[in-house]
């Protein structure tokens, strides 16, 4: 940016250093030709002033007879009154020899009416040709400033602009076009660093879920390792109860590993759009009481709660019964996960006109503002702080977020930390 910054700025100095001696020769050649202008128009009256003179008779002093008025006001002063045809005869006559290609207008002072009476304007036309131009065509010549005594007339080149030409590149400043410039290069430096700091992001996460997928296939497939090199001991035939402990422990890590597999494998499909929804008439109210015995059953132990606040008046949805049941047991086992006491889980259901709601309150360590908006995202998982009991892949809460939305439904999430997190899912009645 700072190299293009610099050679158009080098561009513009150069540019515009070029139209300055231009405009400058431009300056010099338009006093050249007002010069000579002005030097032509004052020889060619000079010898009208003559003709006339010759004409009337007039042996007065010709010295100041003519004057430049302004630079394209002229003032002849004579003896006599003249037929303005005939000024206009000798006047084309002369400004033909001299190379005078304006068009002009003719003002006769008249001393009995004591008022200037004007020609039609004198176009200038191809080869030093001259003709009046239409009526309609009005031009005025300027007021004279002084009275004059005696006779004069006058000469106004309405079409004499002696002005340089400004470059039309003056009507667009470079400066305009190096902002331009500059805008679009940062615009695109900003949308490139925007991207490879998303890539950098996104080759972080990808690490991250790698690094969890590991840990989570390795400890039970280690678990099932070592229970069946515990099996395959002589000593071990002997006692049955080892037999079934440890053919327990193969059984449960298998199904673990099995669970953690198909994870993996229906976001993937999802991805794909390969899931098909099975919908059915679903009660959501079942749905709830079945979750809540298992998962207190589960969590016998630990001696985890979920209280159900049932208030939804119609129960009935359409929906697929795995995903829909996978969804809550999802939601469910985040809220138990990020607790660092004995979980207790509030899940209320109400109904507006359009929705059924479902929200899962729970007691949990709570969620960060800048964390909320990346929750939802594929293989990205809270930072726990201390907390590093949390196994997982990053990808319950994008599978929620497809399965609501393959629903037409939404999920929306407030949370304060250290004091809990309620989800709100919305489904379609």
């Amino acid at each position: 940016m700072i190299s293009i910054l610099i050679i158009q700025l080098s561009w513009i100095r150069k540019t515009q250093s070029m139209q300055e001696e231009n405009l400058a020769i431009q300056k010099k050649q338009v006093e050249l030709n007002k010069d000579h202008f002005t030097n032509q128009t004052l020889s060619s009256l000079q010898n009208v002033r003559r003709i006339i003179s010759k004409q009337t008779a007039d042996s007065t002093d010709q010295y100041g007879a003519v004057q430049q008025i302004q630079d394209n006001y002229f003032l002849v002063e004579i003896s006599e009154e003249l037929q303005l045809f005939y000024l206009e005869t000798i006047l084309k006559r002369e400004f033909y020899h001299n190379k005078i290609n304006f068009d002009f207008q003719v003002g006769m002072y008249d001393c009995f009416s004591e008022k200037m009476v004007y020609s039609d304007l004198i176009l200038y036309k191809n080869q030093g040709a001259f003709q009046h131009a239409p009526k309609s065509v009005k031009v005025v010549s300027p007021p004279l400033e002084k009275k004059m005594d005696g006779h004069y007339f006058t000469i106004f080149f309405p079409n004499t602009d002696f002005k340089p030409i400004i470059f039309a590149s003056n009507s667009f400043s470079p400066w305009i076009y190096v902002v331009v410039i500059a805008l679009l290069i940062l615009v695109f430096f900003l949308f490139t660093i925007n991207v490879i700091m998303k890539q950098k992001r996104l080759s972080e996460v990808k690490n991250d879920f790698i690094n969890n997928m590991t840990h989570e296939l390795k400890t039970p497939i280690s678990t099932i390792g070592l229970s069946a090199e515990m099996l395959m001991r002589p000593d071990s035939s002997e006692d049955p109860q080892k037999i079934q402990r440890y053919a327990t422990i193969i059984y449960k890590e298998n199904k673990r590993l099995e669970n953690q597999v198909e994870k993996v494998l229906n976001v993937a499909k999802l991805d794909k759009e390969q899931i098909v929804l099975k919908l059915e008439n679903l009660d959501i109210h079942e749905i709830l009481k079945d979750i809540k015995e298992n998962f207190e059953f589960s969590q016998e132990f630990r001696g985890g709660k979920i209280q159900l606040n049932l208030l939804a008046e119609n129960t009935a949805i359409r929906g697929d019964l795995v995903h829909v049941t996978n969804v809550l047991y999802n939601l469910i086992e985040n809220a138990s996960k990020y607790c660092e006491k004995e979980p207790l889980i509030v899940i209320r259901t109400k109904t507006d006109k359009k929705n059924f709601l479902i929200e899962i309150e729970d007691n949990g360590i709570g969620i960060q503002k800048e964390n909320i908006d990346h929750i939802f995202e594929k293989f990205y998982r809270v930072p726990t702080g201390n907390l590093h009991n949390v196994k997982g892949f990053g990808l319950g809460l994008f599978y929620v977020k497809l399965i609501l939305e393959a629903h037409n439904g939404k999920i929306e999430v407030q949370s304060n930390l250290s004091s809990g997190t309620t989800f709100t899912c919305f489904f379609p009645i």
